[in-house]
């Protein structure tokens, strides 16, 4: 009996020791990574949890319950790499051959990009999300000096959908030289975000490039909102014989139909109020379409209907094929169209379409 008691006591300091090994370990990995605060709220969260089950006072019995909870809250916990050689570091310590999901952002996270780190873990077994403000897609340093950042909030969302690994990259880690490659796509860069964004989409491909070489993702996944740049990153893959699949996620909107996007963040309360009237513009031409209006009066109708408020200013709406975004001026029958415009709500550049068959 005593020997048995002896053995179990073991058992249990055992358990116990490695645990708090682990733990030790975990937490000085985090604390460098400077998410303290996400860990202390994410264990606090996992605590409340427990404390609300009806069971939590038999748990509470044994010290075996703190660190529990403890190493818990430490699983959920994603790894942010900042470094290149981190990113290659990590990925050799992982099985071969797994299937890894990437999801490239701004950071300025919100529900749509949520949405695509959520599509990939269902088909993935590694998800990297990349927070990257990337400046040579900015034709405007004022927009690039606005654009929101916000990096404590975007670490506690994306843990909160237990993203694997963030890679959030300095500009000298992504450019260590000046850029002196130049791509082009065609028709393709020359419409649209292209014409009046200009060296815009070459931003684009290079630092989609450099990422897909970084991360070697199995499947790629990007928003709809962002159609052309869809299409160009589509050619690109294409192109360079990048061995990606890639997802076009269906835009997330608002309750009131205004898509998500980081920009939003930026326009006041009344802005925001009539922001969602670029949606309904957009539903509103998609009516005048099928109901057999001329496409020069759908155009006229949507700059009308945009222009009886002072806070618009509509730098482009077209009507356009889904391959390369070259204008329609005959519809047929069955034919996808796709919606694309970009609107100026005070100083907001915002950007939305809506895809349909006619």
């Amino acid at each position: 009996m005593e020997k048995q008691c002896f053995c179990k006591n073991n058992t249990i300091i055992a358990f116990n020791f490695g645990i708090v090994i682990c733990f030790c370990l975990s937490f000085t990995k985090y604390f460098l990574q400077k998410s303290l605060k996400v860990y202390l709220s994410n264990t606090l969260q996992i605590v409340a949890l427990f404390v609300s089950d009806k069971y939590f006072w038999t748990f509470a019995r044994s010290l075996n319950f703190l660190f529990i909870v403890l190493l818990v809250s430490l699983i959920a916990f994603m790894d942010i790499l900042k470094q290149p050689f981190e990113l290659k570091k990590y990925f050799e310590n992982q099985a071969k051959n797994i299937k890894i999901g990437f999801v490239p952002t701004m950071g300025a996270l919100h529900e749509g990009h949520l949405n695509l780190v959520q599509q990939a873990k269902k088909e993935n077994e590694v998800v990297v999300c990349s927070i990257f403000v990337n400046p040579t897609q900015f034709n405007n340093p004022t927009d690039l000096e606005k654009y929101p950042r916000t990096a404590a909030e975007d670490i506690q969302l994306l843990e909160s959908v237990a993203c694997d690994v963030l890679f959030m990259p300095e500009v000298a880690a992504i450019y260590p030289e000046k850029v002196r490659t130049t791509l082009h796509f065609g028709d393709l860069e020359n419409v649209l975000e292209g014409k009046f964004r200009a060296g815009h989409f070459n931003g684009v491909g290079l630092v989609v490039a450099k990422l897909f070489h970084l991360v070697k993702p199995t499947k790629a996944y990007f928003g709809q909102k962002d159609l052309q740049q869809c299409l160009i990153i589509k050619q690109l893959v294409r192109d360079y014989a990048f061995d990606i699949e890639l997802a076009i996620v269906p835009t997330v909107r608002e309750t009131d139909g205004l898509a998500m996007s980081s920009r939003n963040r930026r326009l006041n309360e009344e802005q925001r109020k009539i922001a969602p009237n670029i949606y309904e513009a957009l539903l509103m031409a998609k009516q005048n379409l099928q109901k057999g209006l001329a496409i020069s009066e759908v155009e006229l109708a949507y700059h009308k209907f945009l222009g009886n408020d002072a806070d618009f200013s509509v730098e482009y709406f077209a009507i356009c094929n889904t391959v390369d975004l070259q204008p329609l001026t005959v519809l047929e029958q069955g034919q996808e169209v796709a919606l694309v415009t970009a609107v100026f709500l005070g100083e907001v550049r915002l950007i939305d379409n809506l895809i349909f068959k006619f």
